[in-house]
């Protein structure tokens, strides 16, 4: 695989480096749940199933399964998201908040219509989304047909989330600035496809 590098510096980022954490798994796995719950809104990016080019949609979080490794969207089935997966399955969660925290979480993802899952997931706040078409049948209800769940199985993660309070955070990239040393700000980490594999099937969380 090709590399991109302007630099001939024996470490070109420092920041990665002093930020990046190798907590238990346990510790990751959890801290990542519960920055994607209280963040509740993501970007969902699939591939544009005519352009090929990726798009991204605001998509909130619905549910969560398979010990959080299964993230659980509500979807209109008619919309360009369910083609988009239809014809390429990859996808990419990216959530972001006020403060910088993020987490990017990329998996595959698939369209489900069986309506015991939907009614699991169900919420009357759909129909403000889907409207009632006045024909008694797609009414915004848990049994119209429109409603779907997209369900995101991660298959990898990276996140930050702060170490420090915002003063904390603020005069320890103010020292930075004036120092010219990276900033310790953030929790950085990595989680890889064996490791949520492993997690999901352990029933820890």
């Amino acid at each position: 695989m090709s590399t991109f590098s302007n630099s001939d510096a024996a470490n070109p980022d420092p920041y990665k480096e002093k930020n990046k954490e190798e907590p238990s798994l346990d510790e990751k796995v959890k801290d990542l749940i519960t920055f994607a719950d209280k963040s509740k809104f993501c970007m969902m990016t699939t591939k544009d199933s005519e352009t090929g080019l990726l798009v991204s949609r605001c998509m909130a979080l619905a549910g969560k399964e398979k010990n959080g490794t299964e993230l659980i969207f509500h979807t209109n089935t008619e919309t360009g998201k369910t083609d988009d997966l239809t014809n390429d399955a990859a996808i990419n969660l990216a959530f972001l908040n006020p403060s910088g925290e993020w987490a990017s979480i990329s998996g595959t993802a698939s369209v489900e219509t069986d309506r015991a899952v939907v009614q699991k997931h169900y919420s009357p706040a759909l129909k403000a989304w889907l409207g009632d078409l006045g024909d008694g049948k797609h009414d915004g209800g848990p049994n119209d047909p429109r409603i779907g769940v997209i369900r995101v199985k991660a298959k990898t993660a990276q996140y930050a989330i702060s170490r420090r309070t915002v003063i904390g955070g603020a005069i320890e990239f103010a020292k930075g600035v004036a120092t010219g040393e990276a900033a310790s700000v953030n929790k950085l980490r990595y989680l890889s496809e064996s490791e949520l594999q492993g997690w999901a099937a352990s029933g820890s969380l």
